[in-house]
Order: structure tokens, then sequence, then C-alpha cells
């Protein structure tokens, strides 16, 4: 009997496989449930930061105390946690529920609370996404979702999707003490502003994909391009939701409403405001273009259909000539004239070709072919 239910356990843990660091489980009787990851495999770094340095690297249950005696600040990174490993950490740091559930859940838009002393900022990250030319299925960018945390001695940051790792921002800011020195507001600051220049050069990638689309509307060998411009507009919609709400909460870090940004490192968060309205100002010329080429592109379709009509209409105008004096001639009347006229054939096949090389070169004059 146990030898049986062995098998059988077997037989359950192989219907398992891990891949892109999770487990999945067919379903379906006799499967075991998925295997939760340990708070450890979704934390990417941890550190304790002291006097702009980093002091110490420990387990998150341990940095906030160690940050304290040490009058420092502690700077986690979490990539897709579940809500039991970020239940753990909220515990330890005392993050709002409501923040935690919104940075378990994601699919947030941008936005910036306040709960107690700690603040919960939101951001939408965009890369894009390389391709040889656009289609209309082709994908543009691709969002993702950074989570922040920021409290007087602790910023716990939350990824989400395809945001981009923050290990080159973290490296960035350890090179420059001086503004490790600010706290976590620092690390704020680092990351939104990491952030807004990867919208200004995902806007430089997509404006290349307005330019080389812009080019084929307009050139002499274009088709019907509706479906590609309306899927560059669908992708710029995107891009919009992530960068257009982000505006009013970079105004409330630059206006200095809450005190944990002090005078100094507002001036800074101005400046990544400056970049978000070049942006959204980008956005805004490239989502005008885009409606310009749809319109424009639906009215070549209207004159080239046109044209073929109007083409259409020379061509059976011509060809009504010969069949109205073939239709006559086929009547079958004993007595009409020149039918039995030696020459009258060859007439006939001459006042047709006069006729028409008349009523083509008239709709050639006029454009009509």
């Amino acid at each position: 009997m146990k030898q049986h239910t062995r098998s059988a356990d077997r037989r359950r843990t192989g219907r398992q496989w891990r891949r892109a660091a999770r487990w999945h489980t067919l379903e379906g009787a006799g499967t075991v449930p998925e295997q939760r990851r340990c708070t450890a495999d979704v934390v990417v770094d941890c550190a304790v930061y002291e006097d702009g340095c980093r002091a110490a690297s420990l387990p998150p249950q341990e940095a906030l105390d160690e940050a304290r005696k040490r009058g420092g600040f502690a700077w986690i990174g979490l990539h897709q946690p579940e809500a039991v490993h970020l239940a753990e950490i909220a515990r330890v740091f005392g993050l709002h529920p409501l923040a935690v559930e919104d940075a378990v859940q994601a699919h947030q838009r941008p936005k910036l609370e306040r709960y107690g002393d700690t603040l919960f900022l939101v951001l939408k990250t965009i890369v894009f996404v390389e391709h040889e030319k656009l289609t209309a299925t082709s994908e543009v960018v691709d969002t993702g979702e950074v989570m922040i945390f920021l409290g007087p001695d602790f910023v716990v940051v939350v990824r989400h999707g395809s945001a981009p790792g923050l290990a080159r921002v973290r490296r960035a800011l350890e090179a420059r003490p001086e503004m490790l020195r600010h706290g976590p507001v620092a690390v704020l600051h680092a990351i939104t502003d990491q952030v807004t220049d990867d919208y200004l050069d995902v806007a430089d990638a997509v404006e290349l994909d307005v330019d080389n689309l812009e080019l084929e509307v307009f050139s002499s060998t274009h088709g019907d391009d509706a479906e590609r411009i309306y899927q560059l507009k669908r992708e710029l919609i995107e891009f919009k939701h992530a960068v257009f709400p982000l505006t009013r909460p970079m105004e409330r870090l630059t206006e200095g409403a809450d005190d944990l940004i002090d005078t100094e490192m507002r001036r800074y968060f101005r400046d990544v405001s400056d970049h978000l309205s070049h942006v959204r100002e980008r956005l805004v010329s490239n989502s005008e273009l885009v409606d310009g080429l749809l319109a424009a592109n639906l009215s070549q379709l209207a004159v080239q259909q046109n044209v073929d009509m109007r083409r259409i209409s020379a061509g059976a105008a011509i060809l009504a000539i010969p069949t109205m004096i073939a239709g006559f001639y086929g009547m079958n009347f004993d007595h009409m004239p020149e039918l039995r006229w030696t020459f009258g054939y060859p007439l006939v096949l001459g006042v047709t070709a006069v006729l028409s090389g008349v009523v083509y070169r008239a709709f050639r004059r006029i454009g009509w072919l």
C-alpha cells in the first residue's frame, strides 16, 4: 500500500514543470498544488545605506532594524511578489494594506498616495518592442509597473511585467554618495528619472515608426495602410496611458506637499517633471500626426476609387460604340444600307475605329484615362 502511494505521488509530481521561474501544474484530478516561491526568490536586492554608502546586505526582516541602528535607510527591490511575500515585508515595514493590495495585483494607473508617514507611488514603465516593419499586428510598446513604498528610513520597490531591472539605477546611485545622503527620496528620484528617460528613448523609436509610415502613406506605391495606422494609434494610446496620469503625482513631488521631500530634492523632481512634459508634448504631436495620416489614407482611398470609377466609365463608353454598331448590323432585316455593298464591312470597321479613337482622345484630354 505504501509503495502504491509513493508511485501515485511520483505521478502527480511528474505533472509539474518549472518555467520562467515559476512552478506550473497540470489541471485535473490527481494534481498537487503549485509550489510557491519563498520570500528570498522575489527579493532582487536588499541593502542598508549609511551616510551615502552601502553598509550591509541583509534579509528584509533584518534590514530595517539595522538601518535604524545605523541612522541610515534600507532599500529593498522585489520582483513580482505574491501576497504572502509582500504581507511578510508589509508587517515588518508597516505598509498600509490597501497599498500592499495594489502592489500585489498590479495593473494600476500611475498615482501618488499618502498612508501615514509612507508615500506610495505607482509608475508605468514602457519598453519599445523591436520590429523590422510595422504591420497590422505589430506590438510597438510593452508596459510594466513599478510600485515604490517610501518611508523616512526605507524604500521598497516592487516590479511587475516587463519593467526593466533597476540594478543599473542602484549602481549609478551608489556611485554618487552625495545623492544617497538625501536618504530614500534620492532612490525615488533616481527611479522616476530613469523611467522618464526610458519614455524619451521609446518616444524617439516610436517617432521613427511614425515617420516611416508617413513616407509610405504618401509614396506613389502606397496601399491600404489603414490597419497599420490604426495599430500604431492604439500603441500610442497605451503609451499615453502610462505618461499622462503621472503628471499630477510629479507636480505633487515638486510642490513640496509632502514633508518627506526636502527642498533640494524638489529641484531634481522639477527636472524630471520637465522631461515628462516634453514626452507628453511629443506624444500629443505624434497622436495628431497619426490621426492626420489616417484621414489622409482614407482620402487617398476615396480619390483612388473615384479615379478607378472614371476609368471604368471611360472604358465602358468606348466599348459602347462598337457594341451599338454591331447591334444594328446584327438585326435580321432584308433591307439595310450597305448590306450587299462590297466595301460595307471595311467601312463599318473604319467608322467604329475612328469613333472609338475620338472618344478615347476626349477622355485622355480630360484626364479620365
